[in-house]
Order: structure tokens, then C-alpha cells, then sequence
């Protein structure tokens, strides 16, 4: 099944293709470009903490396994995957996130080639004991470097002040002790699960042949079985654990995090929702507004101050982080402003400024290959298409944003994340 979507604002298109293998291919050749990215990914990330298998069985997941697999899939009998990339030029990575994984390349040259190494390693798993109990201890130093790091921990300390269940609240990487339960068997049971064809995209954009694509597809994937691990959904709470987290660590100036916990919807309107939020974030506190110039003149916050929207299946979060010497009153001064907006309305030149800024940084995105290519694959897991994204915040309307403001800034559900320099004996 072929389905062409074309942008009336942009004049690209991009094929959707439901391959006889069960794979979805995203494709976007991007005429003028020299460069291909291509994104090979499954629905299965750090949150999938339990799900029934095809027998009926409840199967738990050890806290970590996604990415503990995501550098396994590297290896197989015949070596390292990114010595094959080193023979074709092309660029590899890969990316565990809350909600899906991603294995990446992108290059000038050698696209067939390469693309053929990521079908292969995507495909084809390996994994032995002896080779599970070496990477635990390379992913345990991994672990224990990100319990030092003070950006880290002030996210995942907030994470766990906001969610009472959730298991976004619990490292990407698991920890030293849920790592040490995973096993080849482990391995191979995620994968079969999460690793199904039906359950994954391929996304491709810049400069390629379609055909060659398909030819390969052809060529390597084999017809998957339907999905039939069902995934478990948890029941968080609406309300947070906590509204402040300290934690102390070697750091020059204070880092925080404010984050505002909403109540997830489909996975589409979760999208949808995430532009709303940017939009929001910017207006309530972008660089044009009354709130961050007071901030920064009183100098409680820095150039380091940004807005954040993590949204996934089924969370959605809202963030304002930097340094701050008195994190506190900003934390004071943010929900303060977001409570006045409530009460007496967004100001719509503000909230025009900000929709435009939003919408000019996705437009910009199109321009990318591998922009394009990653919101092929978002949008996809996200049940939309990558035009979605940018139809919002063009359709975005003053009314739809004030009912966001209420819905998803309630500073009752809030907390906020600190992280100091020890303090002197």
C-alpha cells in the first residue's frame, strides 16, 4: 500500500509505503540535497516496563533493557556494525529514548550499501552471555557517570518529584541493579516483542532512489508476525509526588528545572498538544516577553533559560530549566505569571509572536534532512504525518491556547528540581 502526502504550504511530498514485510517506509527525497539520513525505528523505549505476550503471560521488564539492547543490536557473529559504516563513509549512531529507539546513518556516498548494513543490523539480533555480561559492565560505568552529572540528575530528580508510577520518572539506562538482571534471554524476548516489523518505521530522507529502497526491503526483510504483545499502560496519578527536590552536586551556579504535569491524551492529540505547549512556553516566558526580561535583569536567571516539551504515548510534560541563583523565585515568579494569564487572559500580541516564532522553527526543520527524516518517524509513532506538526501551529487559535493554558499549566501540578554546590563545613 502506497500513500503520497504532499504539503499545500511547502509543495514536497513524501511516501508512506506499507511494505509486504509489515515495515512502514517513510520516504522523502529531497531534490538538490547531497546528503541521505535515514532512521530505522521500533515503538519500544525506556518505559516499557511490562507487557502480556502472546500466551497471556505478564512479562517484566527489567528498568534499562531498551537501551541495554539498542547497544547490543550493534554486534553481530561477523563484527561491530560501525566497521561496515566505516567502509562505506557513512556517519552511525543510535538513540534510546522514553518511547521508541532509533539506528541512524547518514552519508554522501554509498547510500544502497549502507542502507543494506541498517536493514541487516536492525534485523538480524546476536547476543550471547558472554557478551550480555560485558556490556553490564560497561553500561554500569555509563550508569554511574550520569548519577555524577548534575544535568541529569536535576531532570530525573524532577521526573520522580512529578510521577508517582510512571516509569518516566526512572533513568533511560536503568540502574546498576535492574542491568544486572538482563540476560541474553531478556534480550531476545524485548526484542521479539517490540522488534516486530509492524511495530516500526523506516524513514528516509534526502538525496536517494525510492527504488532502491524497495529493491532492498525486497531483498532483506522477511514478512513479520502480527504484534501481539500488549503493552501496559500505567495508572499515574494526576497530582505530583512532590513540589521540590534538592539535590547536591559539584556545580558552579544552581541548575533547575520547573516542570508541569498534564494529563496525557491519544497519542495524537499528545502531538498536537506538544506544539500548543511550545507555543505557550514561549509565551509565557520567551526572550520578547515582560516576565524573562524582569527575570533577567534581577539577574535570578541567565542566557541559559529555555523552555522544554517532553510528550510521548502516554505522559506529557512541560519544562522551564537553566542556572539560577535563587531558583526558588523563579519557580515563584513563573507560576505567579501562568495564574495571572489564567485569570486575566494571554496577551494576544505575545501570543502571536509566539505562534509565528514556532511555526517559523518547524518550517525551518523541512529544510533538514535530518529534521525531516526524524519528523517522519515522530509523527508516524505519533499517528500523524510530518505535516501534522506544522498544521497545528499555523491552525493554532488564541482560544485553543487559552483551554491549554488551564488544561496543562496548573501550577498545583508542578515541581521544581534543584541542584546545588555542596555546602561549605
Amino acid at each position: 500500500m502506497k500513500e503520497i502526502i504532499k504539503s499545500q504550504r511547502l509543495g514536497e511530498e513524501f511516501l508512506r509505503i506499507k511494505h509486504k514485510s509489515g515495515l512502514t517506509l517513510l520516504l522523502c527525497p529531497m531534490k538538490g540535497y547531497s546528503s541521505a539520513y535515514a532512521l530505522f525505528g521500533t515503538e519500544y523505549g525506556s518505559v516499557e516496563s511490562s507487557f502480556i505476550d502472546k500466551d497471556g503471560a505478564l512479562i517484566q521488564i527489567p528498568a534499562g533493557t531498551a537501551h541495554f539492547l539498542e547497544h547490543k543490536m550493534f554486534e553481530s557473529e561477523e563484527g561491530d556494525a560501525f566497521a561496515l559504516y566505516a567502509k562505506t563513509g557513512a556517519s552511525a549512531n543510535a538513540y534510546t529514548s522514553f518511547d521508541k529507539t532509533a539506528y541512524l546513518f547518514s552519508c554522501s556516498d554509498n547510500f544502497k550499501e549502507s542502507l543494506s548494513i541498517l536493514m541487516h543490523l536492525v534485523t538480524e539480533p546476536y547476543f550471547t552471555p558472554q557478551t550480555v555480561e560485558k556490556e553490564q559492565g560497561i553500561i554500569g560505568q555509563e550508569i554511574k557517570m550520569y548519577d555524577d552529572s548534575p544535568e541529569w540528575r536535576v531532570m530525573f530528580n524532577l521526573m520522580e518529584a512529578l510521577f508517582e508510577k510512571h516509569p518516566l520518572k526512572i533513568d533511560i539506562a536503568g540502574t546498576v541493579d535492574t542491568i544486572a538482571q538482563i540476560t541474553a534471554d531478556t534480550l531476545y524476548t524485548c526484542y521479539n516483542a517490540f522488534y516486530n516489523l509492524n511495530n516500526m518505521a523506516l524513514a528516509i530522507a534526502g538525496n536517494f532512489e525510492v527504488q532502491d529502497v524497495l529493491d532492498l526491503a525486497d531483498e532483506i526483510l522477511k514478512p513479520a508476525e502480527p504484534m501481539t504483545a500488549q503493552r501496559i499502560l500505567v495508572d499515574e496519578p494526576a497530582q505530583v509526588v512532590k513540589h521540590r527536590v534538592e539535590q547536591q552536586l559539584p556545580v558552579a551556579t544552581p541548575l533547575f528545572q520547573i516542570g508541569f504535569k498534564a494529563v496525557p491524551k491519544s497519542k495524537e492529540e499528545n502531538l498536537i498538544n506538544q506544539v500548543y505547549d511550545e507555543i505557550l512556553l514561549d509565551t509565557i516566558a520567551g526572550e520578547h516577553t515582560a516576565l524573562y526580561r524582569s527575570m533577567y535583569d534581577e539577574g535570578i536567571i541567565n542566557s541559559t533559560f529555555v523552555g522544554e516539551v517532553m510528550a510521548g504515548r502516554d505522559f506529557a510534560v512541560t519544562l522551564f530549566e537553566g542556572e539560577s541563583r535563587d531558583p526558588d523565585k523563579v519557580y515563584e515568579a513563573l507560576c505567579g505569571e501562568i495564574r495571572r494569564m489564567q485569570r486575566e487572559g494571554i496577551d494576544r500580541d505575545a501570543f502571536e509572536r509566539s505562534r509565528r516564532a514556532i511555526y517559523g522553527r518547524y518550517l525551518g526543520m523541512y529544510a533538514r534532512v535530518d529534521s525531516v527524516a526524524s519528523l517522519m518517524l515522530t509523527t508516524q509513532f505519533g499517528g500523524a504525518d510530518m505535516y501534522t506538526v506544522l498544521e497545528a501551529a499555523a491552525g493554532a487559535t488564541y482560544e485553543m491556547l487559552t483551554a491549554r493554558l488551564l488544561e496543562a499549566f496548573d501550577p498545583e501540578r508542578s515541581a521544581l528540581s534543584v541542584v546545588t554546590a555542596p555546602k561549605e563545613a
